[in-house]
């Protein structure tokens, strides 16, 4: 199967699992990340830092353009012994670089390869914003489940104290007995207040991610599917995760620095032209109107910089190393995440069929305990014992089963996969060629500038 292949079905997987149908009572998963997209206030951040990033471009494109400039200027004069005399004039100038042996065409492939960078950026932090709403969903979940378990055991447990009790006054039993009874129960019921504490934590979490308070949320979704093996999983991640290829676009970026830099050297050819009129007094006091025209090319090139040139040159060699190394690092940091990730679901997956085990064999305990203590075989603590036993066995479940979960989920942000696009989430995501195609010729007034004035308005910004 060919990687396209590979990634699409994954792909695939995860969009029917995030968005599978849920009842209609609680707040699902799919629920959960489009809130938390859509109220985000770092992913507007990052995409008010892309559209300034588009901008750099059309600031390199607008370097090839003319410059036209006016300037009005009037001064006045008086020596000694004679009148004042002033001069009033107007210029207006024009200037434009010809030919500068590449050096504005590589600023300009190094704007859009900060652009292609800073659009990964983007993705990853979208890829953080959406973890963080599933972090949120499973901390709900786990304890709100954990409330639940809580005050089963309670109630339980209520029933068993008022059952010692029963048998304390018809002399089956010691006060002893009730006493480690009312123990037990009074744990318990501290065990339901510290899960009630962990809920309400976890519904403020959630508030934070997703801007809304949940009432309740559904089961957890079918488990997306995961590739063949950890080597396919680093296969894919390598190719897709965002951090890896923004640091790829700044390491081209930062290639073409060095090749920007050394071109600091070279010759500049450029044109200008100028119009003015200066009014001005004659040799006997009467002003008149002179009409200049000018138009010349400048050739020029730094001979001697006392250094400059030479120091930004090596500077940029040293940015381009360091690009080199930052990508070898985010290639090291995305594989270790996903092994990281795939061990976590493997060790999940042993936990539960082992708590399976520890459940079953708990509750087969438990219920021959109550019999055998029924019988005066057993104690009253031997019963409190197994029925505790069972309680911290359900819950450890519980805790594995969202880890179980949340590993996948962790699993593909590292594959660079957790996304509203491909999660098919449903809802509009954000366009940021859009921005990108009305600014990056640089528009003042005219049709593109037309088109940006529709953008602005379709984000709400003001132009």
């Amino acid at each position: 199967m060919t990687f396209r292949g590979s990634l699409c079905q994954l792909a695939a997987a995860a969009a029917l699992a995030v968005s599978a149908a849920f009842p209609a009572s609680g707040e699902s998963l799919a629920d959960t990340m489009v809130a938390a997209y859509r109220h985000s206030a770092l992913i507007e951040q990052n995409r008010a830092v892309l559209r300034a990033a588009d901008e750099d471009v059309a600031s390199a494109v607008a370097q090839l353009r003319p410059v036209v400039q006016w300037a009005l200027n009037h001064s006045a004069q008086r020596n000694e012994g004679r009148t004042t005399t002033r001069s009033t004039s107007l210029t207006l100038g024009a200037e434009m670089t010809l030919y500068d042996w590449g050096r504005s065409q590589l600023a300009i492939d190094s704007a859009k390869e900060q652009v292609l960078a800073t659009r990964q950026a983007l993705v990853g932090v979208e890829q953080d914003i959406l973890l963080s709403a599933t972090i949120a969903y499973f901390d709900i979940w786990r304890a709100t489940e954990q409330v639940a378990l809580q005050t089963n055991s309670v109630e339980v447990l209520t029933r068993e104290r008022q059952a010692a009790q029963d048998r304390f006054e018809v002399g089956e039993i010691t006060v002893t007995d009730v006493a480690l009874a009312d123990a037990s129960l009074a744990a318990t019921q501290a065990a339901l207040a510290a899960a009630q504490g962990d809920l309400e934590i976890a519904r403020e979490g959630y508030l934070a991610a997703t801007g809304r308070r949940p009432g309740s949320v559904a089961e957890p979704p079918t488990l997306p599917k995961l590739p063949a093996s950890v080597d396919a999983a680093r296969a894919i991640s390598q190719k897709t995760h965002p951090l890896i290829l923004q640091a790829q676009r700044q390491a081209a970026a930062a290639e073409l620095g060095v090749a920007s830099a050394a071109a600091e050297r070279r010759p500049s050819l450029s044109a200008n032209a100028g119009l003015g009129v200066t009014r001005s007094p004659d040799a006997i006091g009467r002003y008149d109107n002179r009409l200049g025209a000018s138009v010349g090319l400048e050739l020029n090139q730094t001979l001697y910089s006392g250094g400059r040139l030479p120091a930004a040159h090596r500077k940029a060699m040293a940015l381009r190393d360091q690009a080199r190394a930052s990508l070898l690092n985010a290639a090291r940091q995305v594989s270790q995440q996903v092994g990281e990730s795939w061990a976590n679901i493997d060790v999940a997956r042993a936990q539960i069929r082992a708590i399976d085990k520890q459940i079953s064999a708990a509750q087969q305990a438990y219920d021959g305990v109550r019999e055998e203590a029924l019988l005066g075989a057993r104690t009253t603590l031997d019963v409190l014992d197994a029925e505790q036993s069972l309680l911290e066995a359900r819950a450890d479940r519980l805790s594995a089963q969202a880890n179980l979960q949340l590993a996948h989920y962790q699993l593909l942000a590292a594959m660079g996969l957790l996304t509203v696009e491909r999660l098919n989430l449903g809802i509009p995501t954000y366009d940021p060629s859009q921005y990108y195609n009305a600014v990056r010729n640089a528009p003042n007034r005219s049709t593109q500038g037309e088109s940006l004035d529709r953008v602005l308005r379709a984000l709400g910004k003001d132009n």
